[in-house]
């Protein structure tokens, strides 16, 4: 096998993909809530997915994303047999792992791929773990069968009803919280408005939470300064000093609006893409994200 070469391709959900990928170094060297930035070809941008899981002894990793925009997209189209031109990790802060007690990891959409490494992490440790896995309805919902297999108890929900609870992720762990069942750590991913619900559902109650967060990512190494974002009153860079960060102490509204910065260009390179153009100029990946939902 090549480095960096595609080795397994499938469809998992509607635009949603698993690719496992030739990178023996990263796979040897990733921990849990770690990522990689690629890049598809030499004039495309960079954006970052996380690592989901590797094989140490075959040199693979895993990388689930979903098809958003012009890069995302141009990576859903390549097959098993191609090699991605660029594949730079594992980067990012690992996830803080310790014995909690009981955790609650919550995944909204493909939100839910960053959750399975670091669950799996919480449950080597000895937690007690309850998933919650939320999409828009049910062909949406990923990962169900892996996260089961890691969690003691398992609630799905979709917003139409489709599948499991009708409603939010929020709906569900509010019920958990006000059954009075002790919950000593909740970790969120996924679309920003929900990482910021489940932080002000869990403020009140003084619950540890912990999001991982999906602002403009460049270089993956901090010299860029795209990814700023502020917790605590202060300036932090997600790609060095994250991705996660104590969600009590993220300033939600900042993030979404530097989200938003680039929204009319990743617009613009999505029309290309779809009119099967070549993208001009660069798009950032929020939005395309794994670990930015």
């Amino acid at each position: 096998m090549l480095q960096n070469e595609i080795v397994f391709r499938e469809e998992i959900a509607p635009d949603t993909y698993r690719f496992l990928v030739h990178a023996p170094v990263i796979a040897r060297k990733r921990q849990a809530g770690q990522f990689v930035v690629l890049r598809v070809h030499d004039k495309g941008e960079r954006f970052p997915l996380t690592i989901v899981s590797s094989d140490r002894d075959e040199g693979i990793i895993e990388l689930i994303f979903q098809a958003v925009g012009a890069s995302t997209g141009l990576l859903a189209e390549m097959e098993a047999g191609e090699r991605i031109l660029d594949i730079a990790g594992p980067l990012g802060r690992p996830t803080h792992i310790e014995r909690f007690g009981t955790c609650v990891v919550i995944g909204g959409g493909y939100g839910m791929a960053p959750v399975i490494p670091i669950a799996t992490a919480l449950k080597d440790a000895g937690n007690r773990l309850i998933g919650i896995n939320g999409a828009r309805s049910r062909e949406h919902v990923i990962l169900e069968d892996r996260l089961r297999e890691i969690c003691d108890r398992v609630e799905v929900c979709t917003d139409d009803g489709s599948y499991g609870h009708r409603g939010f992720v929020t709906d569900v762990l509010r019920e958990i919280i006000e059954s009075g069942r002790r919950i000593d750590f909740v970790l969120a991913v996924g679309p920003t408005p929900m990482m910021q619900a489940v932080a002000e559902l869990t403020r009140p109650h003084g619950i540890k939470t912990v999001v991982s967060l999906n602002p403009i990512m460049v270089d993956g190494t901090g010299m860029c300064g795209g990814c700023r974002v502020e917790v605590g009153g202060e300036t932090k860079f997600a790609c060095v000093d994250g991705p996660e960060f104590d969600a009590h102490q993220v300033n939600f509204d900042m993030l979404m609006l530097r989200q938003r910065m680039y929204a009319d260009t990743e617009g613009e390179a999505a029309k290309m893409f779809l009119a099967h153009s070549t993208p001009v100029g660069a798009c950032h990946p929020q939005g395309e994200a794994d670990h930015a939902q």
